[in-house]
Order: structure tokens, then sequence, then C-alpha cells
């Protein structure tokens, strides 16, 4: 164990409960004995190479407790993708401040990251320990049962499922609710959790792990309509046709509108997913003659945001992941990343493990975990309910409803 400084730096998309994994690097690194004193790179490894820091240790308790419940990255983030020449310049800064420990959160770009600065310092022979701190609401993380920051957007998508279903029962017609999630399709999945009654919705869920086609789209919705009158439907903004290619790509070229794309190359839906909501809505208003009502919706940054939404059990597991993180730095031969594990029994419950960076950013797919087969219907357009049994325990309370049991028919009326 070798004592020196340490940084802490946030990166990706910012969740509810990002800021509690940095207040978990906080506390331990104040009980700890290997690590002088802790520094919060501003913008990740951003802040690293233009020198932007915060001093965390001389911040006052009162306003650590305040911003780990506060939503979004207080450190600020990144959507950098560092090569092997900002890297090297990343090692050069951690040189100049003898940071030895280097605990980064974020999601799958962030692990790959942390692969290549820790390759670079063990060929520049310079002793650094990078453990990587899990973060994604998409829930897309190897090795992990799930991540820090997913509990907290699956409640906000369940209760807000719960509202729209009362609401596209008070008021019939058709409900389309796009989702996040390139590549899998937990959050959308979450979406079931408003099910309480048989009829109640989402009454189709569509992720990205099946391919969407556009006429058995319009077919699935008309039967639930003519069913029940009405119908709430759940969508992935991953969602790909057979050859997979992204819908939301495909309808931005249809509109000849700009495609544009992230620093990794992929479609930047949140440019796309509001045309291809008012796609599929579109769709249907022309082909389904007899559906007079069709709204949709794009729920967008709320889904990681909103600080109404927050679950208890996601706030705690991602303080342990940060907490953690520090403790497994203590030993001077582990750079890896911290993995929620669920433990076997009854009653919910985890612990963690240090994984090889290499185990959660490999170099051959699967790159990214997905919704299991057995969560997915037969005929690709639902999630089946035993998903319930994977993600109630990660939210928390959801709001209570109540309603009317009967309807009673008044034949005759007596006013005497």
């Amino acid at each position: 164990m070798r004592t020196g400084n340490a940084v802490v730096g946030t990166a990706g998309g910012p969740t509810v409960v990002i800021n509690q994994s940095v207040l978990g690097v906080i506390q331990e690194t104040e009980k700890s004995m290997h690590i002088a004193h802790l520094f919060g790179a501003r913008r990740g490894v951003e802040g690293i190479v233009d020198r932007e820091y915060f001093d965390l240790l001389r911040q006052p308790d009162n306003m650590l407790d305040l911003v780990a419940q506060t939503p979004a990255a207080a450190l600020g983030s990144t959507r950098v993708r560092p090569d092997e020449d900002y890297c090297y310049r990343i090692l050069e800064e951690l040189k100049r401040l003898d940071i030895r420990y280097f605990f980064y959160v974020g999601g799958n770009d962030s692990a790959r990251t942390s692969r290549i600065i820790s390759r670079v310092a063990e060929d520049a022979k310079y002793e650094l320990r990078i453990i990587h701190i899990p973060k994604t609401i998409d829930n897309d993380l190897l090795v992990s049962d799930h991540t820090p920051g997913y509990g907290s957007c699956a409640k906000f998508v369940a209760s807000a499922f719960i509202g729209d279903n009362l609401d596209n029962r008070a008021l019939p017609g058709v409900k389309i609710n796009l989702l996040m999630g390139r590549n899998a399709g937990f959050i959308t999945a979450a979406s079931i959790l408003a099910r309480f009654r048989d009829d109640d919705g989402p009454h189709l869920v569509y992720v990205p792990e099946r391919p969407f086609d556009l006429d058995r789209f319009v077919e699935d919705v008309e039967a639930v309509y003519t069913r029940l009158g009405r119908c709430l439907v759940a969508v992935s903004e991953g969602i790909h046709d057979g050859q997979g290619k992204l819908w939301a790509e495909r309808v931005s070229v249809l509109r000849q509108e700009h495609i544009e794309r992230d620093a990794f190359g992929n479609l930047q839906l949140g440019m796309g997913t509001g045309s291809l909501a008012d796609f599929l809505a579109g769709t249907l208003r022309h082909r389904c003659k007899n559906i007079h009502r069709v709204r949709a919706d794009v729920a967008g940054y709320l889904q990681r945001s909103y600080p109404g939404s927050v679950s208890i059990v996601d706030s705690w597991e991602a303080r342990l992941c940060g907490q953690m993180a520090v403790s497994y730095s203590v030993d001077a031969t582990a750079n890896g990343s911290v993995a929620l594990l669920r433990l076997p029994g009854s009653r919910y419950a985890v612990g963690t493990k240090l994984v090889d960076l290499k185990a959660v950013a490999p170099d051959d797919p699967p790159f990214v975990k997905t919704l299991p087969d057995k969560y997915i219907s037969a005929e690709g357009n639902n999630v089946t309910n035993n998903f319930r049994e994977y993600v109630r325990p990660l939210i928390g309370d959801l709001p209570r409803i109540g309603w009317f049991e009967q309807i009673a028919e008044l034949a005759k009326f007596d006013a005497t």
C-alpha cells in the first residue's frame, strides 16, 4: 500500500444518485490511512487535463449532505473519449500531483477509459490504482446485477406510467411514451410496474432486444384498442429494424433531418427521439381510422435527473459503491471495477466485488448487458410479469392509487 493523493471524477450521463457515490469516496477517504488528499476533477478527465479541481476534504459537512441528495453531477461530467495520447496527458498531471489513486464514476465508456489509463500508467511504470465506480441508468454494465442510477430511473418510469395509465383510462385513446435505452430495455421494462389491474397499461412494450416491425406495431395497437377501447405503449428509443438499423435514424433520414453523432460515433438519440415519437403516432393516425385520439411523449432527461423519484435503495447502494472503491484501493495490486451482486435468499440483499476492468469493458462483444430473454414475451411486444421480481426491490415505494369498485345502473329513480 502506497501513500499518495487521490482524485475522483464523474463521466457520462448524470443520474439522480451519482453524487452519493462521490460522497461515499469522500467519507471513506477521510477514514483512510493511505490517501493524503482528495481532489475532485471538474468534468472528469477534462478537469485533470485542464487542472481544474475541487478540494473535497475541505467542504462543510452540511454542504456534503446536501450535495449527496442533489441530482446530476456536482463535479460536472464529460463525454470525452480519451485516446492513448490524451491518457498520457492525464498521466503527466497525475504525476505532478502525486496522485496514486484514481476513482472514476461512470458507465461503459468510463470503464474503458479506466482500462486505457491503467495500461498507460503500467507502461510508464507509475504506481497507480484505478477503481471504476459503476453508474448508468441504462443498467447495461456487464457483471453487475444492476447499477446505481437505474433504480431511481425505474421508479420515475413506473410512477409516470401509473399516472399515464389512469389518464388513458379516464380519456381513452392511444398514448405512446418513448423512453431511454439504446441497447438495453431495462428502463422501458420498468414501465410494467404500473400494472395493478388486469387491464392496466402499458399494454404493449417494445425493447431494443427485439426487432421492431412497423406493420406488426400497427396490428398490435389495433388489437389492444379493439379489446379495451384504449392502448398505452412503452417504446425504447433504441428500437431497430430487422437489419439492425435504428428506427430513430430511419425516421431522421426520411424527414431529411440533420443527423448528429456523439464522440463515440453513436447517433444522438436525443435529437431523433421526438421525430420517432411523432412518426409512430402519425403512422397510427394515418392507418387506424377507428382510433381518433393518439398522443406521444418523450420522457427525455427527466428520467435520469428528476429529484422526486429518488429510490432510497438506489441512494444507499450508490454511496456503498463509492465507499467500497476506496476500501478496495488499499490492496496495492487491485485495479478494477466495483460490481453490485445480488445475494441469494428470500429477502433482497446485495454485496460488492472488485472485478477486472476487462470484464466490464471487454475487447470483444458483448460489450453491454441486455434484457434477458426470459423477461421478453414470445411475441416480442411485451415484458413478462416475472421481471417485477428483479426490479421491484430496487425502487422502493411507488405512489398508491385507488378506484371505485363497480358501476351501478339505476333503472328507476323515485324522487319521492
